[in-house]
């Protein structure tokens, strides 16, 4: 372990001791340190006489009327020069930090979140270009894993996440839509109701997604059960099984992206949807933020509703999202 090595040196307040030392070796005299340092001379050499205690060698010697350094006296130099350089470069690099020209975001977020999320960061990262970020994408489930074992900076979730030990920040819009292949009976229709709809077949999300949890509890409110005939671990496994014609689903409008105008996929206008919904900002309670992570925290507010919505923004066909 690295501490065994320089336990005795963590005892006593080394870095005061080393910066008379220091001041005396380079001056040749312990008067002139104490008045560099603007401390008393019997100050001074209290701080020597300790140092010197936690070495357990000398480290000046008196010659005559000049005082040199012992042997030991050279190595500890030399070597607290290398630690004031050491805290130098640290305090640079902090100050990086606190001036964002530096610093890490580990950004995670829920599944939906690939269609926008590497969009935002990359905008985030244009702005402070020193940055480094990494982007994990995840299901919900495991996104509560890392959220509890505290593994990244932020998360970002597609639906609430009602839990009393994290801190929640609504961020933008993710209203939740009901698409069909563009050829099924019902793509052109309009108003149709939660019962007509709740007769088709669903294409669901595993157990635990936002999306289902939102979507299932709007019908639960009318005394509706959806015929759920699949379930699949990601959207677009949902999508193809929408081509496929097995059924209809509940998902994020920005699952389509910008695929608007190419996709076979349209939007069906149901009673009660788009279900209104928000991305959100999670941390823990009691995480302490780092410079670079509220930053980002602001910029999303800022900035994340025009480069997302901008996707939302394309001509759409009759019948179509």
């Amino acid at each position: 372990m690295l501490q065994s090595g320089i336990r005795r040196y963590l005892k006593h307040g080394t870095l005061p001791q080393l910066r008379v030392f220091e001041a005396s070796a380079r001056l040749g005299s312990l008067t002139r340190a104490a008045e560099e340092l603007h401390v008393s001379q019997p100050t001074a050499s209290v701080q020597i006489k300790k140092l010197t205690e936690t070495v357990g060698l000398a480290l000046f010697e008196q010659v005559g009327r000049r005082v040199y350094l012992t042997d030991a006296g050279q190595r500890l130099h030399a070597g607290c020069n290398d630690v004031f350089r050491a805290f130098s470069a640290l305090e640079e690099a902090l100050n990086g930090m606190r001036a964002m020209e530096s610093g890490h975001l580990r950004l995670a977020a829920c599944s939906t979140g690939k269609y926008f999320a590497p969009r935002m960061l990359g905008a985030f990262i244009q702005r402070y270009p020193g940055v480094k970020a990494s982007l994990e994408i995840q299901n919900r489930k495991t996104l509560i894993a890392r959220l509890a074992n505290n593994e990244d900076d932020l998360y970002l979730f597609a639906s609430p996440l009602e839990r009393d030990d994290v801190v929640t920040q609504a961020l933008l819009p993710n209203p939740l839509v009901i698409f069909a292949r563009d050829d099924h009976p019902l793509a052109g229709a309009r108003q149709i109701s939660l019962e007509r709809i709740a007769a088709e077949p669903f294409l669901m999300r595993e157990p635990g997604s936002g999306t289902r949890l939102l979507g299932t509890r709007l019908f639960a409110r009318r005394g509706l059960a959806l015929r759920i005939r699949l379930e699949l671990s990601t959207d677009e496994a949902i999508k193809e099984a929408i081509l496929a014609g097995l059924g209809v689903s509940i998902m994020s409008r920005f699952t389509l992206g910008q695929e608007t105008a190419a996709s076979r996929l349209a939007c069906l206008d149901v009673e009660g949807f788009p279900l209104e919904n928000h991305w959100h900002i999670v941390y823990p309670v009691g995480k302490q933020l780092s410079a670079t992570a509220r930053a980002f925290m602001d910029f999303a507010r800022l900035e994340a509703k025009g480069l997302v919505l901008e996707e939302l923004r394309v001509p759409a066909k009759a019948g179509r999202a």
